[in-house]
């Protein structure tokens, strides 16, 4: 017996079990776990001694090289990429945007020559649907059997991305007869767009406005119809950042009638609030995003709604903007601020410490988030997600006790400036390998652009 790469002495954590044990990887996959597996016997040694052993983290929720409002974010598939490791993730899904008057197979291969030769994490694509007709639902068929299984709709931006009901049902009812996911982005658009209006015409432009106009009901409302559109259609549906505690409601009560819904939650929805919006000037321009920052008392119910399965999966929205020059677009009018903010780096370190530290869940709840659950919903499981024989070697030896103080001065993200500054957090990732490869080892990243590799998935098959 050989291997390539032994890791040993590690506490390994997966979504249902923690236990001591070594870890052997051959091709880049999981050979062999056992106890006092011979070093002799393995190319490079590993030494995991204090540190969890962990699946690598998957964000499936991300913006990169994205045109919007203007520009385009700031990380592209190298950088983000990059980032993601440094954070523990090793798996991205990012979206395809599909523009008026394109097929879905042009969005597809678009999005693919952006990531060719610069991703350094393997990654897939959701597909953005903008227009659905006859022949696009045909290409959503045909996009599911060619490992892209999901799609995401907007309730939001007129006028941009927003579907109609007829539409979004369409999409629903053919995800149905496919296997396909579909991901919503749940607000009523058409009330905020008057109230956003209403804002202006009365000369309300300061960065608050944008959490202002946004009501949680709008959330809630939406959510509640995702829902019986999906119900309607005999499909799953996937809620994208959830972000207060009327639309968890909608969530709730759906899952206890025994339907398939799920949803997700991000890191700044769990630390950051709408009193982030009180800071001088036009500083609050860096909390702009959507849906918005809620008041404080709803991170206590999206805390409670990991740990309880309300709540599915963390992941980022990364959708990074700098500060300057782009930010800076709207500064006379919050509504030409870019929506979205960084954070793909951070988000394995703020979970544990706010989730596993802050007495929320345990070490094993948190891999199923930003892991295991991930990669069932969406069609990489066993592949990625878990420590199993056979599984690729994705993985992550986290540090539970190191802290860190989060700062745009130390992070890898291509942006000015950071959500989360001057958090500390306690639980960092030290080494990280993809596929077998160390990609991250003890502040050194090693990857090369173009390693990571375009992941074709299964059908959603549910958790």
């Amino acid at each position: 017996m050989s291997f390539d790469t032994l890791i040993r002495k590690g506490t390994i954590v997966t979504a249902t079990d923690t236990y001591a044990a070594d870890l052997a990887i051959a091709d880049g996959k999981i050979s062999s776990i056992g106890r006092d597996l011979p070093p002799e016997s393995a190319r490079k040694v590993i030494d995991a001694t204090g540190l969890f052993v962990m699946p690598g983290g998957i964000d499936v929720h991300t913006h990169l090289d994205m045109p919007f409002g203007g520009t385009t974010s700031a990380d592209d598939f190298e950088s983000g990429t990059r980032a993601a490791a440094w954070g523990g993730t090793t798996t991205l899904i990012d979206f395809a945007i599909q523009y008026h008057g394109q097929s879905l197979h042009q969005a597809f291969d678009t999005w693919m020559k952006k990531a060719d030769g610069k991703a350094t994490i393997d990654y897939a694509f959701h597909c953005i649907i903008t227009e659905l007709d006859d022949e696009r639902a045909r290409q959503m068929k045909q996009l599911v059997a060619q490992g892209v299984p999901s799609f995401k709709l907007f309730m939001a931006y007129p006028g941009v991305f927003m579907l109609d009901d007829a539409s979004i049902f369409r999409a629903m009812s053919v995800a149905a007869d496919s296997g396909a996911f579909i991901c919503m982005h749940a607000e009523n658009g058409g009330a905020i767009d008057v109230i956003v209006q209403r804002a202006l015409a009365e000369g309300k432009r300061a960065p608050k406005y944008h959490a202002l106009t946004r009501p949680t009901a709008a959330e809630a409302e939406a959510t509640g119809r995702a829902i019986a559109l999906a119900e309607m259609a005999g499909a799953p549906v996937y809620i994208v950042h959830l972000s207060c505690a009327e639309a968890l409601e909608r969530v709730r009560e759906a899952r206890e009638r025994g339907l398939p819904v799920y949803a997700e939650t991000c890191p700044q929805y769990l630390f950051l609030s709408i009193e982030n919006f009180d800071v001088p000037g036009f500083e609050g321009a860096k909390y702009v995003f959507t849906p918005p920052l809620r008041e404080k008392h709803h991170q206590d119910k999206l805390w409670k709604g990991l740990a309880q399965d309300q709540l599915q999966v963390v992941s980022t929205d990364h959708c990074p903007f700098c500060f300057k020059e782009q930010k800076e677009l709207g500064k006379d009018d919050f509504t030409k601020i870019p929506n979205g903010g960084p954070g793909v780096e951070h988000r394995l370190s703020l979970v544990y410490s706010g989730g596993v530290h802050g007495h929320h869940f345990s070490p094993n709840r948190f891999v199923q988030l930003v892991s295991t659950a991930p990669a069932k919903l969406f069609g990489l499981y066993p592949r990625k997600g878990t420590i199993a024989v056979g599984s690729d070697a994705d993985l992550v030896l986290f540090d539970p006790e190191a802290e860190n103080v989060l700062s745009a001065r130390t992070h890898h993200m291509r942006v000015d400036y950071s959500m989360f500054e001057g958090i500390r957090v306690k639980g960092v990732a030290r080494t990280v390998l993809s596929r077998g490869d160390v990609i991250l080892d003890k502040g050194n990243f090693l990857a090369r652009p173009g390693r990571g590799q375009f992941l074709k998935r299964q059908t959603h098959a549910g958790i």
